[in-house]
């Protein structure tokens, strides 16, 4: 377990506490605290990937792991939007079934020997998304276009990633003789 996998886990750890501020009325700052865990975990998933990549510590747990942990903060922190009624379901669900579709991709992919990297595309929506869930947790009046900008671009990314990983693997689909 070295330094990016043990950050990793760290932000899966800080999922739990992220949803008990941003849902159950604890403090009058609970809002602050909760986007006080989300930056932090977020800024773990920039710092394990340069670690590993520098340190040559990339290992198959973290492959696996991080694109996890990535996608549990973020999914959890959209659905519980949805229920502060801070974005509507149907942008979550799209980029939900991203999620789904991609991963589904990656499983068929590795069947096959095949390795699906990240595109930047993906790094481009996954920076997206946790922009626009700070500003949406942040919920400040004077940046609500900013945060609806933000949202949108995320939702497009979120396509557009898609669209990239099925162009660019569609070949992985395919059945061997």
């Amino acid at each position: 377990m070295n330094l990016p996998n043990k950050l990793t886990m760290f932000r899966v750890i800080l999922i739990p506490f992220f949803i008990v501020f941003l849902l159950i009325p604890i403090t009058p700052y609970d809002k602050w605290i909760a986007l006080a865990i989300f930056v932090l975990a977020s800024l773990t998933d920039l710092l394990d990937g340069k670690i590993a990549r520098k340190y040559n510590l990339v290992t198959n747990f973290g492959k696996f792991m991080d694109p996890l942990a990535d996608k549990l903060l973020v999914c959890s922190a959209l659905i519980c939007l949805i229920e502060l009624h801070k974005i509507p379901a149907w942008m979550v669900i799209i980029i939900i079934a991203r999620e789904f579709i991609i991963s589904g991709f990656r499983l068929v992919a590795s069947d096959n020997g095949v390795v699906i990297a990240a595109s930047y595309w993906g790094k481009f929506k996954t920076t997206f998304q946790m922009i626009a869930v700070c500003l949406l947790i942040a919920d400040l009046p004077a940046l609500h276009l900013l945060t609806q900008i933000a949202v949108w671009i995320a939702v497009v990314l979120t396509v557009v990633s898609l669209a990239d990983y099925v162009m660019k693997n569609k070949d992985v689909m395919k059945e061997n003789k």
